[in-house]
This record gives structure tokens, C-alpha cells and sequence, in this order.
């Protein structure tokens, strides 16, 4: 890993012990948006993965749904829309190792 991604990867570690940690739960996304952009820049590097992110914090706003939103396997900014070869369905219910992180 680049010293660019440990440092992005340090910054949302210290975000979600320090800032999270001492505020009401309130996304409306699964995973929550830090978890999701830890994920994404550990598989697409901080580029890549740093763009996922900023779009998923663009997303996440009062009006929006919410729901399951998980890093995409292949990278790409539309693979939320099903014309998008990237495009996947959605997961009905967490994997048993993210419940397993959130407790």
C-alpha cells in the first residue's frame, strides 16, 4: 500500500474513533459511509477508491432511500445503474462478517 493510502486509511480510523464514536448513529447507507470508504480505497487504491467514496457522501443527504450499498467489484463511478456493466444487485441482508464487525 502507498503511503497516500495509509494515510487516508489512518485519517477515517481516527475519524470513526474519534468523531463517529461520540455521535448518535444516523446513516442511511449499510455500510456506513466511512466503513464504505475504507473498503473502497483498500480495493481500488485512493484514487479510485477515494472517488467512490466522495460519490457515496454525495448520496447520503435527508431525502435519499438508503439501504445496502456495498463497494462494487469492479470499478466504476455508474455501478449503481443497471445499464452499467458493473452493475450489481444489491444485497438483501449483511454478511455475517460485517455483523460480526459491528458488534
Amino acid at each position: 500500500m502507498s503511503t497516500a493510502t495509509q494515510a487516508a486509511i489512518r485519517a477515517i480510523r481516527w475519524y470513526q474513533r474519534n468523531i463517529s464514536a461520540n455521535t448518535p448513529a444516523r446513516c442511511r447507507y449499510y455500510p456506513t459511509c466511512s466503513n464504505y470508504a475504507l473498503q473502497a480505497i483498500r480495493r481500488f487504491g485512493i484514487v479510485r477508491g477515494g472517488t467512490l467514496a466522495l460519490l457515496r457522501l454525495l448520496r447520503c443527504r435527508p431525502w435519499s432511500r438508503g439501504g445496502i450499498d456495498d463497494v462494487p467489484q469492479h470499478f466504476s463511478p455508474f455501478y449503481r445503474y443497471s445499464w452499467s456493466k458493473a452493475h450489481e444487485e444489491p444485497r438483501l441482508t449483511p454478511l455475517a462478517s460485517h455483523t460480526k464487525e459491528m458488534a
